[in-house]
């Protein structure tokens, strides 16, 4: 097998997590798939891959290796299609991560108007409520809702979301409306362990932080578990503004406290650093930027309400 080939075999492998789901889509034994990966870390002299029985995961060397690896190979995709006379068509496999909620609501429907842009380019989509580390789980471009650390990503800012608390008209008219954080001691609330891991609750007032530890009977790692708890009356929850906007739109919840929530949440398109990328992920991030932002215009993140002040 020829040096090239053996790093697609080995992209392969990294992207899909294991030898024998490379195999399936690279049509070869799984045998021929580990001789392949086997031969390239010898020629190399070191590891790549850390195996498990269930799982193969990069080493640090793979982790730049695999980039490496994508960035040769995209260039040679891209030579061939400029001899071939379809330069600046993008093609290829394509990896993008986001959260569950959000990928659902706004990502995928870029990525179908995507594939229908193109369809030389193919995408495998992973939605986790974790922090997806963009090389070692073999991604291109993930989405994120959250303040970034300094890294080797770049990074287009794309929109905002608030952290809101809500509850259902007929809750507040029965049990009142909270006007500062103290008044949650009287309430019932709904923790989402994604958004508050702890069952203390902070909100900013001016520059200085305030805590309330409210009664929480109902404590859950899923937004949507959370928001029908809401709707139903059993008390107030805290989520984030996109995943609600729906229910505050059409009345069905009410945003309270507004005056004292943190500040806003930054979204994000991360991508491995310019030189690394391959033209199918540079048209990805171009398209889904111009996108995410309008979007993000329209209100439908939720950073519209009107807040009381």
């Amino acid at each position: 097998m020829d040096r090239l080939e053996a790093m697609r075999v080995f992209v392969t492998v990294a992207e899909m997590r294991g030898f024998a789901p490379a195999a399936r889509r690279l049509s070869m034994s799984p045998a021929a798939v580990t001789r392949a990966v086997s031969a390239l870390e010898e020629r190399l002299g070191t590891r790549l891959l850390r195996r498990t029985t269930r799982v193969v995961r990069l080493t640090d060397a793979g982790a730049r290796y695999l980039a490496d690896c994508k960035r040769i190979l995209g260039e040679i995709e891209e030579a061939e299609a400029g001899a071939a006379g379809t330069e600046g068509e993008p093609r290829g496999m394509l990896n993008v991560t986001a959260s569950v909620n959000f990928g659902r609501m706004f990502v995928a429907p870029i990525v179908l108007g995507f594939l229908e842009r193109h369809p030389r380019i193919s995408v495998r989509m992973l939605l986790v409520d974790h922090v997806v580390h963009l090389i070692e789980e073999g991604m291109d471009v993930g989405i994120r809702i959250a303040h970034l650390r300094d890294s080797a990503l770049r990074a287009v800012r794309v929109g905002t979301v608030r952290r809101v608390v809500c509850a259902s008209p007929e809750y507040l008219a029965k049990r009142g409306t909270p006007r500062t954080p103290a008044d949650l001691i009287q309430h019932d609330t709904i923790g989402f362990s994604n958004i508050n891991p702890t069952r203390n609750w902070s909100f900013s007032t001016g520059s200085k932080t305030e805590t309330a530890e409210p009664e929480t009977r109902l404590f859950v790692n899923a937004a949507d578990v959370a928001i029908a708890a809401a709707k139903a009356g059993h008390g107030l929850t805290r989520v984030l503004s996109y995943q609600v906007d729906p229910e505050v739109r059409t009345g069905q919840l009410r945003v309270v406290l507004d005056a004292f929530e943190p500040p806003e949440v930054p979204i994000h398109i991360v991508y491995p650093d310019a030189r690394r990328a391959t033209s199918s992920v540079r048209a990805f991030v171009d398209y889904a930027t111009e996108r995410l932002r309008a979007v993000a215009q329209s209100g439908a993140f939720g950073t519209k309400y009107t807040k009381t002040r």
